[in-house]
């Protein structure tokens, strides 16, 4: 669904991982004790680059209200981007300040950071680590050879998540989605919208915060998955959009959001909202060249290069679905015909009514799995994702056979009736898993998605409301007027249902 106004940007959590280190305790300021425990450790090498972990434990008696952590490197280690904190880099010398939701660290626990380096020639862990001025000692026992090496080489952003901790990872068992232990995982989420317009509008890069109490607000509703809307021309950093808010900064935020949810326990549904391409046909108000509105399909330009670099970045991370392209209406492009839309839908290039060369399904479940990632794609059919009776019959190829079907469901939508369901989405489903990315209603009430949860739930299917962002619910679907979690009254009989499993 097309999102609306607001802007605050944001970062927000990652998970670390940890191994011995040796503390010394010491004295930041004559107001502040620090007895320190600092750990580093590289996740990832892949010959140019690394992802570096550090893990900050307040081992001392007293709690820290702020911290800044400070290391440096023996090479030509050279920062691209980080989550969980503010960091710099001067020189050889590398500097973290804690971000605004992690600068409290009690006694007795920790918290993590990450980022992302390039370098060349040897990459030795760094030996000496400081928490406000205060030298802890770290002692590190990472190796600088990676212990796996990549089947391909990373595109534009190297792998930098952080394994989840908590959150269910996630792969297709026939016609079910099933965690690692082989539990059936059925979706029950919210949309949480805002990436995919407030950094082209150079407002920020989120809309309304993303720190830990507003996740922890998404989790007391008993959610277990949240669909994050991103931006192409953002995430690759094009020059329409400020650089504070594209390119490497975007992508940490994005990282650190995702982190902040699989810290909840959520997985996450990354989504490829808005994209290039000049389009002035059906259906449509949208003919600017840039990822600034709804296109009726992902560009061939620039969409096969968001989804290798995303998968770069998420592969190894398989509580991270990733849904190919929000609401396709390659149908309504071409005059409302059904056949062309649907081989647009598969093949891309040439499509009718459609001023730009278009990347197909196949090319984007191609460029994902190029890039060496295993996550579960999830891919909307035509008529905004709310059509999916051709699905099956274009069913992009899949070496992992990790695709599930994408549909939208809104009381305004062609398909609305349980007998349309019956006779278009049930026999999707009963091939492949069917997760409704979108649903919802806009008269502020809920009546419809009872109805429609309802008849998922008896399918023993999901589904992600739209959208927990605190808008006028009269003007949109919007679940909450407040990110405490206070629901509207469409909110409300979404937030009832949920607590019901």
């Amino acid at each position: 669904m097309r999102a609306a106004l607001g802007a605050v940007a944001g970062v927000a959590l990652a998970a670390g991982s940890a191994t011995a280190a040796v503390l010394v305790p010491g004295t930041a300021s004559a107001a502040t004790a620090v007895a320190c425990q600092v750990t580093y450790t590289v996740s990832s090498d892949w010959g140019t680059g690394f992802t570096a972990n550090v893990t900050i434990a307040n081992v001392g008696t007293s709690a820290w209200s702020g911290w800044t952590l400070g290391y440096s490197y023996g090479g030509n280690q050279t920062l691209q981007s980080g989550w969980n904190g503010t960091w710099s880099q001067s020189g050889p010398a590398v500097t973290v300040a804690n971000a605004s939701y992690n600068g409290a660290v009690a006694a007795g626990s920790s918290t993590a950071v990450g980022a992302n380096f390039t370098y060349s020639g040897t990459n030795a862990a760094p030996t000496v680590f400081s928490v406000n001025g205060t030298v802890c000692n770290g002692a590190t026992s990472p190796s600088s050879t990676p212990s796996t090496t990549p089947s391909t080489t990373p595109s534009t952003t190297p792998s930098s998540t952080p394994p989840p901790t908590g959150a269910p990872q996630l792969h297709v068992a026939g016609n079910q989605l099933v965690d690692s232990t082989g539990k059936v995982f059925v979706p029950h989420g919210v949309n949480r919208s805002g990436a995919e317009f407030s950094c082209v509008q150079g407002k920020g890069i989120f809309d309304g915060p993303v720190d830990d109490a507003s996740v922890a607000a998404i989790a007391s509703w008993k959610a277990n998955i949240v669909r994050v809307p991103l931006n192409e021309d953002c995430w690759l950093g094009e020059s329409d959009v400020l650089p504070q808010y594209s390119g490497a900064a975007y992508q940490s935020a994005i990282e650190g959001f995702v982190s902040l949810l699989h810290q909840h326990g959520l997985a996450v549904i990354l989504d490829l909202h808005w994209t290039d391409g000049v389009y002035t046909g059906q259906s449509s108000a949208c003919s600017v060249a840039t990822a600034t509105c709804q296109k009726p399909m992902p560009d061939a330009a620039n969409a096969p290069a968001f989804w290798s670099s995303v998968a770069g970045a998420f592969k190894g991370d398989d509580s991270t679905i990733f849904d190919l392209f929000n609401e396709p209406y390659p149908d309504f492009a071409a005059g409302f015909d059904s056949a062309a839309g649907w081989s647009c839908w598969q093949n891309g290039g040439t499509c009718t009514g459609i001023g730009y060369q278009v990347a197909g399904m196949q090319s984007l479940v191609d460029a994902v799995r190029g890039a060496g990632a295993r996550n579960v794609l999830m891919l909307g059919g035509v008529a905004y994702s709310n059509d999916l009776s051709q699905w099956l019959a274009h069913e992009p190829t899949d070496p992992l056979h990790d695709l599930a079907a994408s549909w939208h469901s809104y009381n305004f939508n062609s398909c609305s009736s349980s007998s349309c369901w019956d006779s278009q989405v049930a026999p999707v489903l009963a091939q492949v898993p069917v997760i409704a990315g979108e649903i919802g209603e806009n008269d502020c009430g809920h009546s419809y998605i009872d109805t429609l949860m309802a008849w998922l739930d008896g399918h023993q299917t999901g589904y992600s409301a739209w959208t927990w962002n605190t808008w006028d619910c009269s003007q949109g679907p919007s679940l909450i007027s407040a990110y405490d979690g206070t629901p509207t009254a469409y909110g409300a009989g979404y937030k009832a249902h949920l607590a019901t499993f």
